[in-house]
Order: structure tokens, then sequence, then C-alpha cells
């Protein structure tokens, strides 16, 4: 993926959350200046990777494949240090523009349309044991409601309604087409994403990047390449 591409991305993604009143943390706004400024007791953003992550899964299609996100919390499974057993995200999800199909082995989540379009969420039972779909029948809950659903059923979940996923749930969603840019909330336990996603769909979790300009505002895996291990007060 292009630099340029993240950096108009990103842009994009402020202006979207601002639009629909959801104010995003100071360090969201940092530059690279403002970092260096800025490290001293940054230790769990870089650690934890908190902020911008933008993906297009590999396939160098980002309109078509692709996924906008900003980390504002998270923990890390069994430890002192960052003990808390939750995470968050917000995340700008386009029309047709597909996170691809993937499942989690450990993490819960919920996801939430917090503004915007309408959410297509398609959804797979899968066999963590063999990291793949098992098919059959399942059962979920949508807006606190049990719901039974067969492996390849979708939901239309519009603003202000939720889907809980289990870690057998395999999901694949994007924005329905006509309803608009969905600003879409996560909160789920600990996220994990070198060990606890596993993709049905051939997809990278993250790109290789072509610097092809400077970096505007540097994502999560920027800082902790850049910040992450250094000594913090």
């Amino acid at each position: 993926m292009k630099r340029s591409m993240i950096n108009r991305t990103i842009r994009e993604a402020m202006a979207f959350f601002a639009e629909r009143n959801f104010r995003l943390p100071p360090f969201a706004f940092y530059r690279k200046d403002d970092w260096e400024k800025h490290l001293d007791g940054a230790e769990e953003i870089f650690d934890l990777e908190l902020g911008w992550d933008v993906t297009g899964f590999g396939k160098g299609d980002f309109e078509r494949f692709g996924l906008t996100l900003f980390t504002l919390r998270n923990g890390k499974a069994g430890s002192a240090k960052y003990p808390k057993p939750y995470a968050e995200k917000i995340m700008m999800v386009r029309e047709n523009q597909i996170t691809l199909r993937h499942f989690h082995w450990h993490k819960r989540e919920d996801i939430i349309v917090r503004g915007g379009g309408n959410l297509i969420v398609e959804l797979f039972r899968a066999d963590p044991e063999r990291s793949a779909e098992a098919g059959g029948p399942f059962e979920i809950t949508v807006n606190g409601m049990r719901r039974q659903m067969e492996s390849g059923d979708r939901l239309v979940l519009t603003p202000g309604e939720s889907v809980c996923l289990e870690p057998v749930h395999a999901h694949r969603f994007y924005a329905e087409p006509g309803s608009g840019t969905a600003m879409v909330g996560e909160v789920s336990a600990v996220n994990d994403d070198a060990n606890d996603n596993c993709f049905l769909d051939d997809a990278v979790r993250f790109d290789p990047i072509l610097e092809d300009e400077e970096p505007e505002f540097l994502l999560a895996a920027d800082c902790r390449r850049l910040y992450g291990g250094r000594s913090h007060a």
C-alpha cells in the first residue's frame, strides 16, 4: 500500500469521525514531530498499538478490500503491566469495502453501528481446531436478543444496532451500498492482531508500505517500530 493512500485515508477518517461528533484522543492528531515531544509516559500506546490502522489485506485494491480503524484502548492477556481485559476500536467502513472473512480463537467482540450507513455482516461458523469454516447452524445475539443463523447468512445492522460475535463466529463485513459510509465501533476482549486472527479468505493483516511520500500521521505499527522499546518515564 502506498503511504500517500494511507495519509489521505487518515485525513478522510478524521473528517468522517468529526462530522459524526466522535472525538478521538489528542494523540490521533500527532505528527512525527509531536510524537518526539510526547514520548515520556507514552509506552502503553506503543506497546499495545493504540492508534491508526489502515489495511488493504494485501489485495492491492483498497477501494474494494480494506479497513480504516483507530484502536482507542487495549490490554494484554496475562500481563500484570497492562491488565485491562478489554479493548475498544472505532472504524470507518465504506460502501462495499470488504473486511475479509476471519475469526478469533480467543476474542469475543461486540460490533456496534455508531452512525452513518448500514453494516452488512456475513457470518460463518468456524472450526477453530482446523482453522476452517465448519458450516451448519449456530446462535448469535443481536441487540441483546438470541437469533438462529446458518453459516453464510448475513445481517443488516442499522445505526444503533449491534451483534455479539463469539470466537467461533467467522465474519466478513462492509457498508451496505447506497446507505453511506458506516461508523462502526468494536468493544471486545483484548485485541492481539499478531496471534489471534485467522483469515478464511486469503489475506495479509498488515500491508507492506511503499514510501512514496513522508508519513503525515503515523500508524500504530509505525509508532511501535520507531518508539517501542525505548526507555520512557
